[in-house]
């Protein structure tokens, strides 16, 4: 019955999920505070690091990880939800009566397709605004660019952007602190199986080139400006963030990464799906009592560069603070790992800076929805 409360707030249209505001406040006992987050690294799907590698085996890994790092013992948890990428407002509830709680992810885009969505009640298709709930996620993007006008200049030069401040991390060696190291199995095209450790996302590229990208034809329709170097990658991965209640945190001498300041989901036409940021983090941001000038760092999810272009420029925000690491046209788009893999790279992020600051973490939702969630790093 809870889990059926928390959804039922969800799909409120400003569903507040019990945060209250709490702009520059001072340490709560009852705060929601994150202590650790890591991710795997991000496979191309079916030809990738992880295309032998099952969803349970990523998201063991993970999950080990943290609780290894921090020391904390399995049997002290609350809960876990796996694979919601609208979990962190209900952990925030969850944690009314628990004193931590996992909040894990994990999608194999190898083994599973993502154009079958199974069967369906005939009557869907007798409601238009239903029928708009299955277009495919590309005629959704298309239509964003259509309809808000985001050209396919723009979204190529998004598009390279993101690759370009990925691959910049990468040799940088800026994941390496989010990445946890997975030793997995590995079948090569001539039948060969071996094990392999993986430590390094695959989808980044460094040479692409603006020229490169105006060279794709359209991946969804004749005519269309979605391709496949402006729109997000099929990858598998997984991520882990562990939250906790402040009090118990600090007595039991467990750190305080970063704090949940506020989130909110919103819904938004489904044939539009990818405009759901630009009306989430406005929500998550009142919420809070900040505004898009407080905000450090926006991880805002590249599912398609015309949904990204549009929130970026709804919302007014400097491009500076959009995706500093790159997104998920460059990273990879593991589908149900968007929430967790966000918050544990804005808070690494954040981490780099070595000040109080503050991040947001947002994505689309396919069938109509946006989501984004505010979080603070305390500073060092």
């Amino acid at each position: 019955m809870h889990r059926v409360q928390v959804l039922s707030g969800h799909l409120s249209s400003n569903s507040r999920v019990g945060m209250r505001q709490c702009s520059a406040l001072a340490a709560d006992p009852n705060d929601i505070v994150v202590v650790h987050g890591l991710r795997t690294a991000i496979g191309r799907a079916k030809r990738g690091s992880f295309k032998d590698t099952t969803p349970d085996e990523l998201l063991s890994a993970v999950m080990s990880a943290v609780l290894k790092d921090v020391g904390l013992r399995p049997s002290l948890l609350g809960d876990v939800c796996v694979g919601n990428v609208l979990q962190p407002g209900a952990g925030a509830l969850m944690l009314i009566s628990f004193s931590f709680f996992f909040n894990a992810s994990v999608e194999s885009m190898s083994l599973r397709s993502p154009n079958n969505p199974g069967d369906i009640s005939p009557r869907l298709m007798d409601n238009e605004k239903a029928r708009d709930c299955i277009i495919p996620m590309g005629i959704t993007s298309e239509n964003v660019a259509e309809r808000f006008g985001i050209t396919r200049e723009k979204q190529d030069r998004f598009a390279l952007s993101s690759q370009q401040k990925a691959a910049m991390a990468q040799k940088k060696g800026l994941f390496e602190q989010e990445i946890t190291p997975v030793t997995t199995k590995f079948v090569d095209e001539n039948g060969t199986e071996r094990t392999i450790t993986v430590t390094k996302d695959d989808g980044i590229r460094p040479g692409t080139t603006l020229e490169g990208l105006a060279k794709l034809r359209p991946a969804f329709k004749e005519n269309g400006s979605t391709t496949a170097g402006n729109a997000s990658q099929v990858s598998d991965g997984a991520a882990a963030v562990l939250i906790g209640r402040r009090s118990t945190v600090e007595k039991l001498g467990l750190p305080v990464f970063g704090v949940l300041r506020a989130c909110a989901v919103v819904g938004v036409p489904p044939d539009v799906m990818g405009i759901g940021p630009a009306y989430a983090i406005p929500e998550a941001l009142n919420q809070a009592g900040l505004t898009v000038d407080d905000i450090d760092v926006f991880e805002i999810n590249e599912a398609f560069a015309s949904q990204a272009v549009y929130c970026v420029e709804k919302l007014g925000i400097p491009m500076e603070k959009v995706n500093p690491n790159g997104g998920a046209i460059a990273l990879g788009h593991p589908l149900g790992c968007t929430g967790a893999r966000q918050v544990v790279t804005v808070l690494n992020e954040l981490k780099r800076r070595r000040k109080r600051g503050y991040g947001v973490v947002s994505m689309c939702i396919g069938t109509g929805m946006g989501a984004a969630a505010v979080f603070e790093y305390p500073g060092q």
